[in-house]
């Protein structure tokens, strides 16, 4: 048994991008990937931007996982069977017997979806008839385009039909679906109407100057932005956080150099001893 607040179901690029936003903003996040991976079926992955010269998938899905755990993400190798609704948020139940009390649930496998009919019954399943066999699976269309399913809690990132088609829209749907179950989370501590979006970056520090560079604006234009009676306590909060997301020039170049040390983690050492020989020659 184990209490977590965000549960992630499938370990692929939806997945794995929902996992990093959910983490990072701080809400203990378990992804669970096991399961017929779509991302194994392309033999190389041209597409995917940042990589000109295209990705093999096995790098880009050890980059996704090590992303995950970097997070703060906790990544088990298990397959989800189902999903049961509580007073409190939902139980996840294993293939190896882990049980999970969590307060969200993203379903971001694009294979299957049957753990989730416990909670959602036989209407968001099809069914179809393919080589004199019928077949049965979860709705792509069911979920709105927000990933919500009418579930307090719940969300549904894949199957989502197209936009699970390429590796990078994928990628782009679970970030896209982390962000509103944020901000619903975010809704639910007392961010009011405004400031419920949350925007996961880094500021230079040059934008925490002039007027900027004081509380007292940021206080004008949050409320600017928020209904009148907005909570204080919640202004002072999201100050605290704007300010907490400024960079130094130095401590940019510092992160710079420890991503491109992470990067090389990801290159076999033949390909960069082969390059370095390369520029010496």
């Amino acid at each position: 048994m184990a209490d977590r607040d965000v549960v992630v179901v499938g370990g692929g690029p939806t997945g794995c991008s929902t996992g990093v936003f959910t983490a990072r903003y701080g809400l203990d996040t378990m992804v669970f990937d096991r399961g017929n991976a779509a991302l194994a079926r392309a033999a190389f992955i041209e597409n995917y931007p940042g990589f000109p010269a295209g990705i093999d998938t096995e790098t880009l899905r050890d980059r996704l996982h090590d992303h995950v755990e970097e997070a703060g993400a906790a990544l088990v190798s298990d397959m989800v069977e189902s999903v049961e609704e509580t007073e409190d948020g939902f139980v996840v139940e294993t293939q190896e017997g882990r049980t999970v009390e969590t307060r969200y649930v993203v379903a971001a496998a694009w294979y299957d979806g049957s753990y989730l009919r416990e909670i959602l019954g036989d209407e968001a399943f099809q069914k179809h008839a393919h080589g004199g066999e019928t077949y049965e699976h979860f709705d792509p269309e069911y979920a709105d385009a927000d990933g919500r399913v009418g579930v307090e809690g719940l969300y549904v990132a894949a199957p989502a039909g197209e936009r699970n088609a390429q590796a990078i829209i994928a990628a782009g749907t679970g970030a896209h679906v982390a962000r509103e179950l944020i901000a619903d989370h975010r809704a639910s501590e007392g961010y009011p109407e405004g400031v419920r979006a949350h925007y996961d970056w880094l500021r230079p520090h040059s934008e925490f100057t002039g007027d900027w560079a004081e509380r007292e604006r940021w206080r004008e234009w949050y409320d600017s932005e928020t209904p009148d009676d907005a909570d204080d306590d919640r202004r002072e909060q999201y100050i605290d956080d704007a300010f907490a997301t400024r960079r130094s020039p130095e401590a940019v170049a510092d992160l710079r150099e420890r991503a491109h040390d992470r990067l090389l983690e990801h290159i076999d050492d033949d390909r960069i001893r082969a390059y370095l020989d390369d520029e010496v020659v």
